[in-house]
Order: C-alpha cells, then structure tokens, then sequence
C-alpha cells in the first residue's frame, strides 16, 4: 500500500484544492470527509476513485477491498487536506458526476423542488437538503449565488442525504418556467401584503418551493415568478426565522 507523509507530495497538493470549486473542476473530483458520507456514497454507488487513510483508522477497517485503491496517509496529512478541525482521517475521492447540458431534462416532477435562491451558509444548505430528503421531496436545486454543492463544508452539513434525491445547480428561473409548462405551483417565502399564510395552502403533490439568502431574502425576479409568496405566523417576539428553519416548516406544512 503506498504512504503518504510529506505536505509537499504532488498528490497532497491536488487533494487540498478540492476544497475549491476550480480544483475540482480541474480534477474531476469532489473530496468526501468521515466514514458516515463514505459508506453511504458506497451504498449509492458513487464513483470512488481512491480512499485516503489514516494508520489509526487502517488499523480499526481491515477491510477496504470495496474500494478501487487506497493511500495510507498521516494525520499531519489528514489535517492538511480536512475542512474540519478534527478529521476523523479517512476521505474518500470521488468522481465528479458528470454535468448535463440540460440539467433540466431527466426531473422526477412527480415530488416537489426545494429551490436555494443565493444561499450562502454551508449549514444552511445542508440542513434544508437533509430536511427536504427527510420530508420526501425529489430533488433540490442549486441556484445561480448558493454555494457549490461539492463544496466540502456543505457535502458535510448534508450528511448523506446528498444521495437520497436529486441535487442540481441551475438557473432557477429556467426551472420555475419547467414547473410551470407542467402546471405545477411554484411558491416563494416572503411576508408582503399578498402573502399567504402557508396553513391556509392546499398545495398538490408537486410543487416548487423557493428559499431565499440569508439576509436579502429572494430575488425581486423569481418573485416576480411564484404563483404565492407565503409567511409563516410568528407568536412571539423574534423578527424573524433562520431560512433553514423556515424552510422545514413551510416543506413539511406543504407537503403532507
């Protein structure tokens, strides 16, 4: 089995820019951090070129022959290409899917479409994608602003659900023009004059729902797109909800 101890090793220098969105897409790869998302990449059938290994972890996984090749590496390694401050000291590099020309083409509409309008924080994202899984919706979408989906803070906060559903990165109003040439309803999250209270929606078995930034909420464009912008009732005394949060609410309210 070959090692790898040096910070200065070519391969070592690759592996930490797929914390980029150039290094992977220079590589092909996307970088998979703790056994959690590595055994459940395998159980989706991700394609893993290489697992990368600690002696500690080598020591306690005696068997790795589900995996197409393995590197030992150190912990000083380990820590070098982590996102986390404390690695558990296996990742897993996987191949990159390979990217549609039309990533629009093969939706399953028959579940609804959680849509991130320039999301930012990693957190964020992966809670919503793992809300969306938990809640049955078909796919998430990655619009022009939110944070890359191979990026490795957010394949983390995802913490498998990344393989349950569909996950795409496109322009979202390409998208809701989709929805809507299948007379499917596309809702907004916005507290406005003519917004709706979500209780007081009857919404089919597919729809589109779209979440906005964090601080801006969504874009004046798509909102101009949704056929209803819904606000969620606050009782207390607090201004407003985490988009996380109100995106779980208004998925699970919608969608029963």
């Amino acid at each position: 089995m070959e090692k790898i101890n040096s910070l200065q090793n070519v391969h070592v220098k690759a592996w930490k820019k797929l914390q980029t969105k150039k290094g992977r897409k220079q590589q092909s790869l996307y970088l998979l951090d703790g056994w959690h998302l590595v055994n459940e990449a395998v159980k989706a059938h991700v394609s893993i070129k290489t697992l990368l290994i600690t002696e500690k972890q080598l020591a306690s996984q005696p068997d790795l022959t589900k995996f197409p090749a393995v590197i030992e590496i150190s912990d000083e390694v380990a820590n070098h290409i982590s996102a986390t401050v404390t690695p558990q000291g296996v990742f897993a590099l996987a191949q990159l899917p390979k990217v549609d020309d039309d990533p629009l083409a093969n939706l399953d509409l028959s579940r609804p479409w959680l849509l991130l309008d320039n999301v930012q924080d990693p957190g964020n994202i992966g809670t919503m994608v793992r809300t969306a899984d938990a809640a049955g919706f078909a796919g998430v979408a990655f619009g022009t602003g939110t944070v890359d989906i191979h990026q490795p803070k957010v394949e983390r906060s995802m913490q498998g659900s990344q393989f349950h559903l569909q996950l795409i990165s496109t322009d979202l109003t390409a998208l809701v023009a989709r929805l809507h040439a299948e007379n499917l309803p596309v809702y907004g999250s916005e507290l406005n004059p003519e917004a709706a209270q979500y209780l007081d929606i009857d919404a089919p078995a597919s729809f589109g729902l779209i979440m906005g930034n964090e601080g801006n909420g969504m874009s004046a464009e798509l909102l101009a797109q949704t056929d209803k912008n819904l606000y969620i009732p606050i009782k207390g005394r607090a201004e407003s909800l985490n988009v996380a949060i109100a995106a779980g609410i208004l998925m699970f309210g919608l969608y029963r």
